[in-house]
């Protein structure tokens, strides 16, 4: 009986555990090795450009085409951009953006609250609309809207860029801000206007608010549309002195040099009011990643 059971034992001790089921979700060691390493090297390869413009505004001219570091550290860059019309193209790009960003965002979302809630003659073909706008290339519109800009003597104007950039960005936010119309119930409205709410004041007062996701996605798309767009402030500002920063930048690349530290500089300066805008809507677009995919 004791031999018989000391074998036994000896069975139980050299016979491998079976492995413990791994959970749904969950990675292997190589698998989660792989995957970090794979974000390491992507977020590297989105970072580096950003750096390396960094520290050539911080290089010398003649440092510009230098592999290594900042040896001799200078703001001379800095210096020469602000002494140019740079500060009047910032300014110029900063009234054309917030002026698109708060129209488009007026006009987009009274748009998508229409669209949400109230069905009209046409209504299909206004949505299909919205998208069949989205696939004209820049060179298409560029003419036509220049012509009746021309016609209506805004050339060279801010409102001639503020229509142009509203005619881009309002179709797809106005599309957008339509979903997140369509997760707020219908009965929150109906309350309202059992209270004595008109249909803007439905709108304004308790929609809009609930919607705040859609419009830090919107009011941060057509910022940027106005701030970073190139091919209509080219066309439409003729002077010097109303070129905006994207154009204006053009400038600093000759035809047989380029000021390679002023446009390193330059660019630097044009990302801080797009980081300021990302920091202000941030915690809207957090959210806003399952505020259009429920339905409350």
């Amino acid at each position: 009986m004791a031999i018989e059971t000391t074998a036994v034992r000896d069975t139980a001790r050299t016979t491998p555990r079976p492995r413990a089921p791994r959970r749904r979700g969950q990675r292997s060691p190589l698998a989660s090795l792989g995957l970090h390493a794979t974000l390491i090297v992507a977020t590297a390869v989105a970072v580096f450009p950003v750096l390396w413009v960094l520290v050539t505004s911080f290089k010398p001219t003649s440092e510009a085409y230098s592999t290594a570091l900042v040896r001799d550290f200078t703001v001379s860059n800095y210096s020469r951009v602000l002494d140019s019309q740079f500060p009047r193209w910032f300014l110029n790009s900063v009234i054309i953006a917030a002026f698109t960003m708060l129209i488009g965002i007026f006009i987009a979302a009274s748009t998508g609250y229409a669209l949400s809630r109230m069905r009209f003659p046409g209504y299909r073909p206004l949505l299909w609309l919205f998208l069949v706008t989205q696939m004209f290339p820049v060179a298409i519109l560029i003419v036509p809207i220049y012509t009746i800009m021309a016609r209506l003597r805004l050339i060279n104007t801010y409102p001639s860029l503020i229509l142009a950039y509203l005619t881009v960005a309002v179709p797809f936010c106005a599309y957008l801000l339509k979903g997140y119309f369509d997760t707020i119930p219908v009965e929150i409205d109906e309350a309202g206007r059992v209270d004595g709410l008109s249909p803007f004041g439905a709108f304004w007062r308790l929609a809009l608010p609930l919607a705040r996701p859609g419009l830090a996605v919107t009011a941060f798309y057509t910022f940027l549309t106005a701030w970073g767009e190139v091919a209509y402030a080219s066309k439409f500002m003729t002077s010097e002195d109303k070129y905006t920063l994207a154009f204006g930048m053009q400038t600093y690349v000759g035809q047989f040099k380029t000021e390679w530290g002023d446009l390193a500089a330059a660019s630097i300066l044009v990302t801080v009011p797009a980081l300021v805008v990302f920091y202000v809507v941030q915690k809207y677009l957090v959210s806003g990643l399952t505020a259009g995919g429920t339905k409350g």
